[in-house]
């Protein structure tokens, strides 16, 4: 705190904007922004991948309608008949094909969906190989998508990659042999479906964004793609290669629930821009933002600094000018604010500071000096008179017990009074803690204890926090000795007295209570009275003297409570003000009223 007290005002509200305003926008943006980017990056792969997945599910979706195609013509045990029959004559089979074959092969029409072709290719010479039934010629044999259908059972379809029209054009079939029947029905069947090649590009281009989609075999190799570098209709397949580049993301699809697709998979690249694109839209929203946030309260901040520091300044300025005794007030101080309100005070305070200098300092000063010189010689007087009081008290005890007793105990006595005596002796130490007054106390009881013997009981109770309270020396000390040398020295026996030191808020408290013979009402207020007058105290010692010396030192602040009776006792509280009180007086190690 002593730190930032020394630092300017301007410099204080400058760390304020830039650790409570600055640096939290800062920080709360960068945060934001990691975890915005995060989430938009999140949510954009999610998005390529559900997309990637969409077409991966199209193509499945078209594969399961051939191969749905192709279970009817596989468990058709009419159609399998036909063909394995064999024909004596054209007509006949012609006839059997107009009876049955014709109706079938017209209700799934390939045009209707996406099929380019279907043939069934039978090893039967006596069919007539045309609306859609073909010869399996030796030639087929040699075909490279006839060699992959023979490895699988007609159970399970085959998908592959076919070259149609001598090798000029490349489709896509599904395979599959009609071996249904295969105890019934010997002769060699196979279907093939193509596929129209441009529906797979429709279906692998949807997705939209700048990236290439795959078709990969069982095998690693490339069977169709969407990157324009690479020629997938070329007769020499290329083995997919993972992209090398960081800033290419890959996508994969694999098809392991699905038994004629085992082994295939659809890939997709994308580049990391195209996944940052939208990340790159929300650093510019949050950059713009942030840069409102921080600009609109910088300016705030700056227009609402000035305002204050520049007044503050100014009145500073002429502050310092009022320590040269240049009472110039400040001009423009209409403002309603507290700096406003600040400076007209401050005006106000020069204008009354200017009249007293001129018209009333001077001759107060003079007055003052003359009360403070009077008050000094009086308490000094009043000093003077304490110590024979209670030297000539404690003196006259002591010498009274050494003449009815011959003890060793008198040297404790006079230890004691010794204390007493050493203290009433230096009064250039006019203010002494209550622990040290209570060393005196306790002096003067052990003294009266040993006069009165068992005729004396005394308690002592102190609080703590009043110990280290100062107060004028021997103030309470004659509340004590007049408590035993009047209350208690006039009963046979059982004199009891009780002493209590306490901090009530502000305030220092001193309680003093005997069971002695007490005091008169006319005794009681004329002890009273001496609160009330401020005349000077003359020769008179004693309580007397504590009092007018507390009112001299505390003024107003200064309490005094009695409470006696004839044969009740006497009960004394005084209030004085805790540690240094805004009208106390205190005396100098000079003698000097401060």
């Amino acid at each position: 705190m002593r730190l930032l007290n020394n630092v300017k005002l301007r410099n204080k509200m400058l760390a304020v904007y830039f650790l409570c305003v600055f640096a939290p926008i800062l920080l709360t943006n960068l945060i934001f922004y990691n975890v915005i980017a995060d989430n938009v990056r999140d949510q954009r792969i999610q998005d390529i991948d559900r997309a990637i997945a969409q077409i991966g599910n199209e193509f499945s979706q078209l594969l399961d309608d051939a191969v749905g195609l192709s279970s009817y013509f596989y468990t058709d045990f009419r159609i399998n008949e036909i063909l394995e029959r064999d024909f004596v004559y054209a007509e006949d089979y012609v006839e059997a094909y107009d009876g049955y074959l014709r109706r079938v092969m017209n209700s799934y029409n390939p045009g209707a969906v996406s099929y380019q072709n279907m043939l069934i290719y039978v090893d039967n010479t006596t069919l007539l190989h045309s609306g859609n039934i073909g010869y399996l010629s030796e030639q087929i044999r040699a075909t490279d998508w006839y060699r992959a259908a023979g490895v699988s059972a007609g159970l399970q379809p085959v998908f592959v990659r076919t070259e149609g029209g001598g090798g000029r054009f490349a489709t896509f079939s599904l395979l599959r042999k009609l071996d249904y029947f295969p105890e019934r029905m010997h002769k060699e069947k196979l279907l093939k479906i193509d596929f129209r090649t441009i529906d797979l590009e429709e279906l692998f281009t949807n997705l939209n964004i700048q990236g290439d989609m795959y078709l990969i075999n069982p095998s690693g190799y490339i069977e169709y793609t969407t990157n324009r570098e690479l020629d997938w209709r070329a007769s020499s397949k290329q083995r997919y290669a993972q992209p090398e580049s960081p800033s290419t993301i890959e996508f994969a699809l694999d098809y392991s629930d699905i038994s004629y697709l085992q082994g295939w998979r659809i890939i997709g690249t994308v580049n990391s821009d195209e996944v940052s694109k939208e990340v790159w839209k929300t650093r510019d929203f949050i950059l713009w933002s942030a840069c409102l946030m921080v600009t609109l309260p910088t300016l705030i901040i700056t227009i609402t600094t000035r305002s204050i520091t520049r007044r503050i300044v100014k009145i500073l300025r002429h502050m310092k000018k009022v320590k040269s005794q240049n009472f110039e007030i400040i001009q423009e101080a209409d403002a309603r604010d507290e700096i406003g309100q600040l400076t007209l005070e401050f005006n106000r305070m020069t204008q009354q500071i200017k009249s007293l200098i001129q018209d009333v300092y001077l001759a107060d000063i003079q007055k003052k000096s003359s009360e403070l010189e009077r008050r000094k010689a009086q308490l000094n007087a009043l000093q003077s008179q304490v110590n024979p009081h209670f030297l000539f008290n404690a003196l006259e005890t002591i010498r009274m017990r050494s003449l009815l007793k011959n003890e060793e105990e008198t040297a404790n006595i006079i230890h004691s009074m010794a204390k007493i005596l050493r203290s009433s002796l230096t009064w250039s130490k006019d203010r002494i803690t209550v622990q040290e007054e209570l060393q005196f106390i306790r002096c003067f009881l052990d003294i009266q204890k040993y006069r009165f013997e068992d005729k004396l009981d005394y308690h002592i109770q102190v609080d703590p926090d009043a110990y280290l309270c100062t107060i004028p020396k021997m103030m309470f000390l004659p509340f004590v000795e007049n408590a035993c040398i009047h209350g208690i020295e006039a009963l046979k026996h059982g004199g009891v007295l009780e002493i209590q030191i306490e901090v009530i808020g502000q305030e220092l408290v001193f309680a003093i209570r005997d069971n002695g013979v007490g005091m008169t009402m006319e005794k009681a207020e004329e002890l009273r009275r001496y609160v009330q007058t401020d005349e000077v105290m003359g020769e008179r010692i004693g309580i007397q003297n504590v009092i007018y010396r507390s009112k001299l030192i505390y003024g107003d602040q200064f309490r005094f409570e009695l409470h006696s009776a004839p044969g009740d006792g006497t009960h004394v509280r005084l209030s004085i003000p805790k540690g240094d009180g805004s009208r106390r007086e205190s005396i100098s190690s000079h003698g000097e009223i401060i």
